[in-house]
Order: C-alpha cells, then structure tokens, then sequence
C-alpha cells in the first residue's frame, strides 16, 4: 500500500509540474528572441533544489537557459547516466484546438496543452524522479544528471548544439534517454514497445538559380529564373532513389503490426514504394516513404523584384533528410541525379550539415530499458525505430554515447496517435502514461548500473 501512495504522490507532482510548464508557454519559433525557456528553468531550479543535487544554469544567449543537475555517483570509473528533456514547445495555431493549448487542463483523466507529448511529459516526469532519488538521499554508481535543454525545437543552437560545440563538460554522458520511445505496438502475441535508436541526418541546400531580367510583357524566348526554377523544383520532387531497407526499417515496419504480403512487400526493395502508395492513412506512409531513402523537400522560393519585370534570380531552400551512413558527397550526388542538365545551371550552396546518428542495442541501457518495460508489459520486446526528424541525440552520439528515444506509456497511447499529435493540434497525454514514465526513470537509477556491472 504504501508503494501505491508513493506512486500516486509522484504521479501528482508529475501531472502538476507538466501543467506549470505547458503554461509557462516556451514558444520557439525558430527566432533567438523566442522560446524564453528561462521560465521553465526557474520553475525546475526552484523543483529540485535540496541537499545532495548540484544545480548549474547556463543562459547563452538572454533568455535561452538550460539547467544541468547532478547526483554525483560513488564510482567515477562508472558510466554516466542523462536524463534529457527539452522545455521549448513549437507555435500552435489556437483555432485548431478543442481546449486552450497552453491551459493544462486535465480532461478525461489527459493533460492537454502544447508539449504535453513533445516532450514536457518526459521532461517533467524526469524532474519528479530526479528530485525523489536526491531526497531519499539516493547515491548511484555513477553519475546521474538532469539536463533540462533550450531550444531543442529549433536545432539546438542556444541548448544542446551550443554545450556540444562549447561547454561538454558539464553534460557530458555515455548513456542518454530522451524523447520517444516506449510506445506500444499493434499486433497478436508478445506486447512490444518501439524505442528510437537513430535519426536521420540534415543535407539542407539552397539552391540558386540565375537568369537574364527583362520586361514581363515580353516573356516569349525570355531567360526567366522562375520558370527555371519551377522545373528544378518539379525534378526534386519526382526524384527518389533506391530505397535502403536496413534492421531498423525492419523494425520500423514491425512497429505497425503489418503482416502477411503486406509486410513482406515492405522488406522488398522491388516492391516498398507500391506497397507505400497503397497504404491509406496518410501519416503512416509518409513516415515509412521518410524511412526508406534521403528525402528532398522544397519549402521556401523566393525571388523577382516587380510585378512586371522578368526575374534573373531565384533562390529555393531544400530541406534535405539523409540515411546512416550517407555523406556530403552522397548528397551531391543525390542532387546531380534529380536536377540532370539543370545541375550545372543552378548554384548548389550547402545550408547545414548533420549526418544520419544511430546507437547500437547490444548495450546494457537496452536491457536494463527491457527489464522495467517487461513490469509493466510482461515479455515484452522493445522494438527499434529510426525518428525521420531531429532531436538533440544526435549531439551525443556525434561525441560516442549511446542514446535512446525513451518511455513507457499505456496502452491507450497508440504508435499512431502518439505520432499524430507531435506538432498537432490537441496534443495531449494520459496521466497514467505519466505514472509509467515516472516509474521508468525512478527504475533506470535504480537498476542499469547492476546490470552494467
């Protein structure tokens, strides 16, 4: 009885913490003005602060705190452990909504609120764990830490890219649990979870197309760039390259509980984009079309100068998703195939680079992660997945540690939903999922260095 009132004492502090944080609306919109997470970090600070936890803030750029705390372990030949959450949110549109997005309301035994899935649950979540272990004066092996991140939403300039690029000290780790994971599967037999072992990488290009200015009310023969670009753009888009269908496609695939031919037609390279085409819901094949090959969106032109006057100049910005393993180069090749005779017309200026990042399962987190999923979900396996967007994992893995998509959730949060209410509109999550997570890290501080050694 009185683990289910410490439970229930734990899970209100979560569901309170994340309610605080969802109104303290940290809303980036990509602009170093924005994002004002400081809030969020004066919030967490004056949460954990007690005897026993270090507590450093960082502020970068004026507004843009992150917060690293720290149970210092007794071992310092072992690994060290991170519990990271971002607490920037991305901007919502208010008339989408059924509730107001940054209320935190509790309906329906849900938290809604922008961030309620990305990712303040985890955040939050990783804060009432932390602040628990200090004040029972918890001491793990190694040592443990709470990094509380700016502007994850945004590419991690004034958070996790600035530290990595600046001061790694502070969070450096050899074990990092972050956002999203623990998410149950579809399908007969064993339960499974999908946690994320990789990302793709980043090969953003601009790409500059020139021409000859002249009157509009004389098009014909015109050397016009943004006719130019028009067909550059139509290249790109019916451009895709064979599909490379690797162990975590396989996992991605097992994700959706697909069988049968169906599945059978995914793992085959000859067949994976018919059997794509076919699939109705639109989220889903267009996460498993992400999940195949480098991806090439063009989402900004920009161009012209009057009304009446021919262009000689149009730039267009492609956003550009790259495979593991695959390179600068390969990107440049990428786009020499798509573009044709176009390539050597148009000015190709790389934007950002990040490489594809992946972490390998055969490690004594994923097991320690199997055995406290396996308490709530009794033979369990965890299935890995590769995440088609960026998250500041990749800033870890770049400098060796092992990183993981992370969680546990309940049932009623489905591998679907789960996904369609990242960046959507009433984005909410349940509070027993809340209560799983909690328990989750509570688990990991309590476990993984046994089963480390």
């Amino acid at each position: 009885m009185a683990d289910d009132v410490m439970n229930d004492a734990l899970t209100n502090e979560t569901v309170e913490l994340l309610q605080a944080m969802i109104r303290n609306e940290c809303v980036n919109t990509g602009y170093p003005d924005s994002g004002n997470e400081i809030r969020n970090v004066d919030l967490l600070q004056t949460f954990l602060e007690g005897p026993g936890v270090e507590i450093q803030t960082y502020e970068p750029t004026p507004n843009r705190a992150s917060l690293v705390a720290r149970l210092e372990g007794t071992d310092p030949s072992a690994p060290t452990v991170c519990l990271m959450g971002h607490t920037d949110v991305v901007p919502v549109s208010p008339e989408g909504w059924d509730e107001d997005p940054f209320a935190g309301e509790i309906i329906d035994g849900e938290v809604w609120g922008r961030g309620a899935v990305d990712m303040l649950n985890l955040t939050s979540s990783m804060a009432v764990a932390f602040r628990n272990l200090a004040r029972n004066d918890f001491r793990p092996k190694g040592d443990l830490i709470y990094f509380a991140v700016a502007d994850e939403e945004a590419g991690g300039g004034h958070g996790a890219g600035w530290f990595a690029d600046n001061d790694y000290d502070p969070i450096k780790a050899d074990y990092v649990l972050t956002e999203s994971g623990g998410i149950p599967l579809p399908g007969s037999g064993e339960p499974r979870l999908a946690m994320t072992v990789a990302e793709k990488g980043i090969g953003w290009r601009k790409i500059v197309v020139h021409g000859t200015p002249g009157h509009g009310s004389r098009p014909f023969r015109a050397d016009n760039a943004l006719v130019t670009a028009a067909e550059v753009i139509r290249r790109l888009v019916d451009y895709r390259p064979n599909p490379l269908l690797t162990d975590i496609w396989a996992g991605q695939v097992e994700a959706l509980g697909y069988e049968g031919e169906m599945k059978a037609a995914l793992l085959d390279p000859a067949r994976v984009f018919d059997a794509i085409d076919s699939i109705e819901s639109d989220a889903t094949a267009a996460r498993l079309h992400a999940c195949t090959h480098t991806t090439f969106s063009p989402n900004m032109a920009q161009g012209g100068t009057k009304h009446n006057t021919i262009p000689d100049r149009v730039s267009i910005n492609v956003d550009i998703r790259t495979l593991p393993g695959e390179t600068s180069e390969d990107v440049e090749a990428h786009m020499k195939a798509a573009l044709g005779d176009l390539y050597h017309r148009v000015e190709v200026v790389p934007v950002h680079e990040d490489p594809s990042t992946a972490s390998p399962i055969e490690t004594p987190m994923w097991a320690t992660l199997t055995e406290l999923a396996g308490r709530k979900y009794p033979g369990v396996r965890l299935v890995p997945t590769m995440t088609t967007g960026g998250t500041d994992s990749r800033f870890y893995r770049a400098k060796g540690a092992v990183a993981y998509g992370a969680g546990l959730f309940s049932q009623d949060v489905t591998y679907e939903t789960f996904s369609s209410r990242f960046h959507g509109n009433n984005e909410r999550i349940d509070i027993e999922s809340l209560a799983l997570t909690t328990q989750m890290w509570l688990g990991v501080a309590e476990r993984f260095w046994e089963v480390a050694g």
